[in-house]
């Protein structure tokens, strides 16, 4: 189930790498879009191949990604992609090599197919419903799962986003939260699934769907939470795009640390 939905959503994220690629290791321009986050022609060059490849695919689906117009008649179609080309453009801009290419596949409102890649380091993460979660590098796929930490755990904080209520929840919980790292992009929850940390915070309310779709579905498959502050699970494909409350991302419901 989902194996032709996975396959191809991996397949059009390594055609938009290596663009992107190609464009980050020459000199771009940096655009300020109206909400005042950066944009530059990788972003829009990647969205248009991922588009255009699934669409041939799948001529019946919706998208919703972050380049593209927002065409609210996808609310009324059961399935939707949700697309984040360069995922920390800042990151991108930075050239520190810590930005993703997120690609997730939403049926009814949750998440079935899951792909992160980290176009600089060729690593992917992926996932589909029911069938676990998998890091992917030199041809090599293993199974991963989040770790049994309970105590010393690892927090990874945004490289450019922390807010103060992240850091107070982190000096809140001191005594067991004994690492803090930054990580940028989708590489903190694909972090914490690979067995790697074991919390992190995102309290503000600017992330969209497409920040947490993919990677949401590789933490649950590989037996970690990613929930809302109040401990609801983010449900996607809504009028609303922004995860308004924010979310906490655990490797197990003990470490769940508000």
């Amino acid at each position: 189930m989902w194996e032709q939905e996975l396959q191809a959503a991996i397949k059009a994220g390594l055609l938009a790498k290596d663009a992107i690629l190609e464009i980050y290791e020459k000199d771009f321009e940096v655009e300020i879009k109206s909400d005042d986050s950066p944009v530059t022609l990788a972003d829009k060059t990647a969205d248009k191949i991922i588009k255009e490849y699934l669409s041939k695919i799948f001529p019946t689906h919706a998208f919703l990604t972050e380049e593209s117009d927002d065409d609210l008649e996808r609310l009324t179609n059961d399935y939707v992609w949700i697309i984040d080309p360069v995922d920390g453009t800042k990151n991108f801009v930075a050239r520190d090599g810590e930005f993703t290419t997120n690609i997730a596949l939403a049926y009814k409102h949750e998440v079935v197919v899951g792909v992160v890649i980290v176009p600089v380091t060729n690593e992917i993460y992926y996932a589909s419903k029911d069938n676990g979660a998998y890091y992917l590098k030199d041809g090599n796929p293993i199974k991963i799962h989040v770790n049994d930490k309970i105590e010393g755990l690892t927090c990874l904080t945004s490289v450019f986003h922390s807010n103060q209520e992240e850091l107070d929840a982190i000096s809140r919980h001191s005594d067991k939260i004994t690492n803090v790292y930054k990580k940028g992009s989708s590489l903190k929850p694909c972090h914490i699934a690979h067995g790697l940390a074991e919390i992190t915070y995102r309290f503000s309310p600017n992330t969209k769907e497409w920040d947490t779709a993919a990677s949401q579905i590789i933490v649950e498959e590989a037996g970690g939470l990613f929930l809302e502050p109040n401990g609801n699970r983010i449900k996607y494909n809504r009028e609303d795009v922004y995860n308004r409350n924010g979310y906490i991302v655990v490797n197990r419901i003990e470490n769940f640390l508000k």
